[in-house]
């Protein structure tokens, strides 16, 4: 039942911060949505930041899984970096919550917010070390600083997923892998 309390308190938590985002967000409103006594969230979590801050680990527990989830054995490592990087923003752009800071973020600078999403980066960043450094062990790729490498490939794909269709037709997944491909893979140089 106290499990059963918490889930639904993080749940309409989750879907106020969605909405409204970190800072219009208060204690009442998510006693509200969750249909109980704003004493009753103060028995699980000590104040907003803390509730925010265990919406947000769960979050990038949801984006770890998605990038997991899309790493197949029998694939190569371009293959797997591709499909989970794909996978994570995507997920990351249909998600409401990220949408939402991201748009207080621009409006309003909402350090909070900044901090959250920092953290969700640095999540798939580390995700995308650990399968760096795998890769270079079994000689898939030459050897590179992992950090580096890492910070590279994500900003890359964000801005062929993102940043691209602000002003062009969108990229399909395929002319996205090619264009990886080429940039990553095979380089520019003749």
């Amino acid at each position: 039942m106290v499990v059963d309390r918490k889930e639904s308190i993080t749940k309409a938590a989750e879907e106020t911060f969605a909405s409204f985002g970190y800072k219009a967000t208060t204690m009442d409103l998510v006693a509200r949505v969750a249909s109980v006594g704003k004493g009753t969230i103060y028995t699980f979590f000590k104040n907003k930041e803390e509730l925010f801050y265990e919406i947000m680990n769960q979050f990038i527990q949801k984006v770890k899984k998605v990038a997991t989830g899309a790493i197949s054995p029998e694939d190569t490592f371009f293959e797997n970096l591709h499909r989970a990087l794909f996978s994570v923003l995507e997920f990351r752009k249909e998600h409401q919550l990220t949408i939402k800071l991201t748009q207080e973020i621009r409006e309003i600078g909402t350090m909070q917010a900044k901090q959250a999403l920092g953290d969700v980066e640095d999540a798939i960043l580390d995700f995308l070390v650990d399968i760096i450094k795998e890769a270079e062990k079994k000689g898939d790729i030459k050897h590179c600083d992992p950090k580096v490498t890492a910070f590279v490939i994500l900003k890359l794909y964000i801005a062929l997923v993102f940043d691209w269709e602000q002003r062009h037709e969108p990229l399909s997944s395929k002319e996205i892998a090619d264009l990886f491909e080429l940039y990553l893979v095979r380089g520019l140089k003749k």
